[in-house]
């Protein structure tokens, strides 16, 4: 035999080696690896299905399989028929999960979390038609659980070696570390790049789109968990007391002006999107920002110094706030966090008074869990996305014109006394849609964020408008309180610059900042009685006390004051910063202003005592949410 021959049948015995080594580690591990392969298929084909435009399988890869990783390591603590046992069944498991949550978006356009599931109204108007909500393509989530059945039985036939607990331990140390560390990379670069999103869980849809369903479920269910450990701990009853006391202070004061004014009329509260003050009155080459605003703002009880309240939960927190004055989560969103707290709410109180009570938002129901919240609030029904028809697009959905146009018909069938919330949509950041917007020149703010929002809050302002004449001119508006707010910032701290130059705002300080942070509050009497400007101090944790003296309503568990019958000046953020209307103290900064001079003044012994109580009041706050105080002061009555 030559050297070439036996080169040659060395090579064929190396790769026959190779092959047969290959087919004895299949052999060895073919439940873990069909596992990992099979259930890495599933949640990339329902990637796809929550979102087939802009569905990246390489870039959802990556964290798909890294989620599964640590699943396949626990399957590694199991002797061999344990371990095909434990896939088998997670398997099923997890096919059930995509399953559901493919069933769910369809309905929702969102992902079912925790919240969603131990809320039973999440799923009441699913069931009804759950029937209609399968397709036969959905057999795929379940089409390898049956094929497998033959594969264990052939594989059942074939020995393998059964190693040592400490050998399997090992194994499983090194995946699960290998799945820990990949994963860990996927969020922390998430985080990095929307802060807020895994704390708030503000947008489920959107994390399952980037980290996979399994990471979303992980996230949600330790974030669901922590959060009810967190509030598992036993408060003092000494500190039951003393936050009780101080509610019970702030219950008393009743109001004297315009109470009971409002009481048996409909109420309409209309929460836009982006809305701030600094639009009001404005003009751009001749021609108003906010025309329809600025005429209903002459027509109205105007506050031309009202502050958005919110933070980590954006428009969730100002909704939260205007409809329970408790202030918004230290940390996260208050509608995820607090979903299951017992709330004395403003449609809850208006129900008892025989109102029908209704939330309109032309997005996705599950956005900010609202679909949960509002069945917490007390909201008899939610007018979500699958309660319009999607025939128009502005921005992130439907057009607030084709919004407005199909809430009034609905609003038209509620049976009087009604409440009716209505939260618009169409000029969200990015404000991006210029066609949508329509034509309005921005002159020299052209192709800057600025420009682009004042073209969608001047889209707005035009549906608003459209709207309010609708209510009017039916006659509607003659029987209710229309009240409309903005809800948050319009143009991020980022761009702070474009701001100051529309505002001719020259050295700019962090009170300037902040004095641009109003947003515009109006409230419509019938007839146009009262119009007037109210100049205190306040914000959106003073409208339910203050529609609670209009509407006669119990002054109870409200953390705000009714701006008709306060005494002082008062804003307090979620931040520690605070405002009497005179001073304003800045947290991040520890700064004190003179508003009225605009300099930095020094801390007094009286400011330092404003600032503890307000710290103490938003302790207070905190209290209330995270042990449920609401709950035990209600059974303490009963």
């Amino acid at each position: 035999m030559d050297n070439r021959t036996i080169v040659e049948h060395n090579s064929q015995n190396t790769l026959s080696n190779i092959w047969l080594n290959i087919q004895k580690q299949w052999a060895q591990h073919w439940d873990a690896l069909t596992f990992l392969i099979i259930v890495t298929a599933k949640v990339l084909y329902y990637g796809k299905e929550i979102s087939p435009e802009y569905f990246n399988p390489i870039a959802l890869q990556g964290p798909v399989v890294a989620s599964i990783l640590p699943i396949v390591a626990i399957g590694y603590l199991f002797k061999n028929n344990g371990r095909k046992n434990f896939f088998y069944t997670v398997n099923i498991i997890i096919s059930l999960i995509l399953f559901a949550d493919t069933l769910y978006y369809r309905y929702f356009k969102d992902v079912i979390s925790m919240g969603a599931i131990k809320d039973s109204f999440l799923l009441k108007s699913v069931s009804s038609s759950v029937l209609a909500l399968i397709k036969s393509k959905d057999i795929l989530y379940f089409l390898d659980i049956i094929l497998l059945i033959p594969l264990m039985k052939i594989m059942k036939n074939i020995e393998r070696k059964e190693f040592k607990f400490r050998l399997r331990f090992m194994v499983f140390i090194f995946i699960f570390s290998l799945g820990v560390g990949f994963n860990g990379k996927y969020i922390y670069k998430l985080s990095k790049e929307q802060p807020l999103l895994i704390k708030t869980m503000s947008n489920k849809l959107y994390l399952t789109k980037v980290l996979g369903n399994i990471n979303f479920h992980a996230i949600d269910s330790y974030n669901y968990i922590t959060n009810k450990i967190s509030r598992s701990k036993k408060v003092p009853e000494a500190r039951i007391e003393e936050v009780q006391s101080f509610l019970k202070e702030k219950g008393e004061t009743k109001g004297i002006n315009f109470a009971g004014e409002a009481e048996g009329k409909n109420l309409i509260v209309i929460q836009v999107e982006a809305l701030q003050s600094f639009v009001v009155n404005k003009k751009i080459n001749g021609e108003e920002i906010t025309p329809n605003l600025n005429k209903w703002i002459n027509k109205s009880m105007y506050f031309d110094n009202f502050f958005y309240q919110v933070a980590g939960g954006n428009t969730s927190d100002a909704e939260f706030m205007v409809n329970n004055s408790l202030y918004p989560a230290a940390s996260g969103a208050a509608y995820y966090q607090y979903s299951g707290n017992t709330l004395n709410s403003l449609p809850k109180a208006l129900k008892e008074k025989g109102y029908n009570t209704a939330a309109f938002h032309g997005y996705i129901e599950g956005f900010w869990n609202r679909n949960v919240m509002y069945n917490t609030e007390g909201f008899d029904n939610f007018h979500g996305e699958h309660s319009f028809e999607l025939n128009d697009r502005v921005g992130l959905g439907l057009s607030d014109e084709s919004f407005f146009n199909q809430s009034f018909e609905k609003i038209k069938e509620l049976k009087e006394p009604f409440y009716s919330f209505m939260v618009t949509l169409s000029s969200h950041f990015p404000y991006e849609d210029a066609e949508g917007y329509g034509s309005f020149n921005v002159g020299e703010y052209e192709n800057t964020l600025l420009g682009d929002y004042l073209r969608g809050i001047h889209y707005t302002d035009k549906q608003l408008g459209m709207f309010l004449d609708k209510i009017e001119k039916d006659g509607l508006a003659d029987d209710s309180i229309i009240l409309i707010y903005g809800d948050h910032s319009a143009i991020p701290k980022e761009y702070a610059e474009e701001l100051y130059k529309f505002e001719g705002a020259t050295n700019p300080t962090d009170l300037d900042w902040y004095q641009y942070q109003k947003v515009p509050m109006l409230i419509h009497f019938p007839k146009d009685e009262h119009k007037s400007v109210n100049n205190t101090y306040s914000g959106q944790m003073d409208v339910y006390p203050t529609l609670a003296n209009l509407f006669n309503l119990p002054n109870k568990y409200m953390l705000g004051q009714d701006i008709l019958n306060s005494t002082e000046d008062r804003v307090i953020f979620r931040n520690g910063s605070f405002t009497n209307g005179e001073i304003f103290y800045v947290s991040w900064s520890n700064q004190y202003y003179d508003i009225a001079s605009g300099n930095v003044i020094s801390e007094t012994e009286e400011l330092k005592k404003i600032k503890q109580k307000v710290l103490q009041e938003l302790e207070y706050s905190d209290d209330i949410l995270d042990y449920d105080l609401i709950k035990t002061y209600e059974n303490k009555t009963q």
